[in-house]
């Protein structure tokens, strides 16, 4: 799978690239130990840092970074980002555009605020047959927004930028997001809809449960020395 990223040349020497989402874990997962101690247990026991399916979930895919600081203040979104005049017509200049509280008004995410959106200055383009997943940054809910999910054919779709809305909620948040920050976490998926197939274990499949099961409560890292696969370097 290749994804391919353009953009505008004025700005090429300007933009923070997307990067592969295993070198952006957060700060907040790498000071985390490795166990802790339960009262339930009245032992210690593994933390989520031990879980490969909670990190592998932070670590896959790309993540679009925020190409310059925002400040907030009060509410109030503000930037100095000195870039040249985009050479592509309609081309966004400003990092930040918004969404009106109508659009979404009845849907469960809505807060009465408009939705800021992250504008996109890079295109996405994907190998024939493959969409765009586009999400919150995987268990990042330490960010102070929560970005609104989309599914983007990018195969199809990526002479035009793609951008990623965004709800923001922490109304009283004071601060700099920082450049580069990630906004948006996007995966490349098959867009052919799977065959659903349902059976009753047979005699094997209820030996190799019961194995299974038993040599998880029996030792720790069973998932991660004899099931998990080793995932490959992204490339850029």
């Amino acid at each position: 799978m290749r994804m391919t990223f353009r953009c505008d040349p004025k700005l090429a020497d300007h933009l923070a690239r997307p990067y592969p989402a295993r070198t952006a874990l957060p700060d907040w997962l790498r000071a985390m130990p490795a166990k802790a101690h339960s009262d339930i247990h009245d032992r210690d026991i593994r933390t989520v840092k031990q879980c490969p399916p909670f990190v592998d979930a932070m670590a896959y895919g790309v993540m679009i970074p925020l190409p310059c600081d925002i400040r907030i203040e009060a509410g109030r979104f503000t930037w100095d980002w000195d870039v040249p005049e985009p050479a592509t017509s309609g081309h966004p200049r400003a990092p930040l555009s918004f969404h009106p509280i109508a659009q979404f008004a009845a849907a469960p995410f809505a807060n009465g605020r408009s939705a800021i959106k992250f504008n996109s200055f890079w295109t996405i383009e994907l190998e024939p047959g493959w969409s765009l997943f586009a999400t919150h940054p995987v268990n990042r809910d330490d960010l102070p927004f929560r970005l609104v999910s989309g599914l983007v054919d990018a195969d199809r779709f990526h002479d035009g930028g793609i951008n990623f809305p965004a709800v923001w909620t922490e109304p009283d948040f004071s601060g700099v997001l920082e450049r580069g920050t990630p906004v948006a976490q996007c995966f490349a998926v098959p867009r052919e809809a799977p065959e659903l197939v349902f059976e009753a274990f047979d005699d094997a499949h209820q030996q190799a449960y019961a194995k299974v099961v038993a040599d998880v409560l029996a030792a720790p890292n069973v998932y991660r020395k004899h099931f998990r696969a080793k995932r490959g370097r992204l490339t850029r």
